[in-house]
């Protein structure tokens, strides 16, 4: 490391990188090898940094980029001392490093170990399975605030996005748990009152404002909850979850209906029916349509090939 980041910098320049680029300009297919190299390195530094963050390593790694601008800066600025000292640190920092991020090192080993090998590389799992989780998780929250009698509205953002709604609440980027959905709604909690957003499979923001449905046909009985959940089911395609705090009764609101008093097993269906199958359903169809048509002008395309071939032949014949 002395030899790199003190007075022979020079030298390494000249017979490393110099070198390096002369070959490429030799062969410039060694461009792509490049690339994807640079790419590799880039992607396995990332996954480190996303493995460490938030944990004590993130600190230490501050200090070891630190220890090595240092080392660069004394023996770029001759500081022999200084430099003798902090090149011996750095010859030992590959033993620091196994010891220090020996826990991190650990986790990841034995993730690649196991079948969360796409977890470590950050692939998340199939969109449509990880939204019909959340909805398992959202279901389980409602039936826990239905059964204190808690107050909850609860919008599943579909196709339409709603971002002028969760702009007007308290944002929170949060993963889907039944344990959040259940405490955000606390009486007399800071976020209790209002709705919660789901979008993009994340609990996007807390104590959301919904536009309240004034229709004449609405029952007078019906409180703000749930019409707010009729309003914003009106204005978008989302899907508002009402859990009524005077009678601890669940009610769905779509399309600007609402469907009251509604059983676990009733909600499920219409919220896996809704927000899982019909959208990725359609999404398949529609793959599947347009390679069936393809394949349709692949053998009309053929017929016709084979039809003028033909009278190519019998032309051919008659001269």
């Amino acid at each position: 490391m002395g030899n790199v980041f003190g007075r022979s910098w020079e030298a390494f320049y000249n017979e490393n990188i110099l070198n390096y680029f002369r070959s490429l300009n030799e062969n410039p297919l060694n461009i792509i090898g490049l690339v994807v190299d640079i790419l590799l390195v880039g992607f396995l530094f990332y996954c480190f940094f996303r493995i460490v963050k938030g944990s004590r390593a993130w600190q230490l790694i501050k200090g070891i980029i630190f220890l090595i601008i240092a080392t660069w800066l004394s023996g770029l600025l001759n500081l022999k001392i200084l430099n003798t000292i902090l090149t011996g640190i750095m010859n030992w920092g590959v033993i620091a490093v196994i010891v220090i991020f020996q826990p991190e090192l650990r986790r990841a080993l034995e993730q690649l170990g196991t079948n969360k090998f796409t977890k470590f590389f950050g692939i998340d799992k199939d969109i449509a399975t990880k939204t019909k989780e959340d909805i398992y998780k959202v279901v389980i929250a409602v039936e826990e605030l239905a059964k204190t009698k808690t107050g909850a509205l609860i919008v599943m953002e579909r196709d339409i996005g709603i971002q002028d709604i969760i702009s007007t609440g308290i944002p929170m980027s949060a993963e889907v748990s039944p344990q959040l959905l259940v405490n955000i709604f606390v009486p007399k909690t800071p976020l209790h009152d209002g709705a919660v957003v789901i979008s993009n499979n994340k609990i996007a923001a807390a104590a959301c404002v919904l536009p309240l449905a004034n229709d004449q046909d609405i029952a007078k009985e019906l409180g703000t909850r749930h019409r707010a959940a009729i309003g914003i089911s009106k204005e978008s395609d989302s899907i508002a979850i009402v859990v009524s705090e005077e009678t601890g009764k669940i009610s769905v609101a779509k399309d600007g209906t609402l469907i009251a008093d509604v059983r676990e097993d009733v909600l499920k269906k219409i919220l896996i029916s809704n927000i899982v199958t019909k959208r990725f359903t359609v999404d398949t169809k529609t793959k599947k349509s347009k390679l069936s048509s393809w394949k349709a002008k692949l053998k009309n395309d053929k017929k016709e090939n084979e039809i003028i071939e033909n009278e190519v032949k019998k032309e051919n014949e008659v001269k």
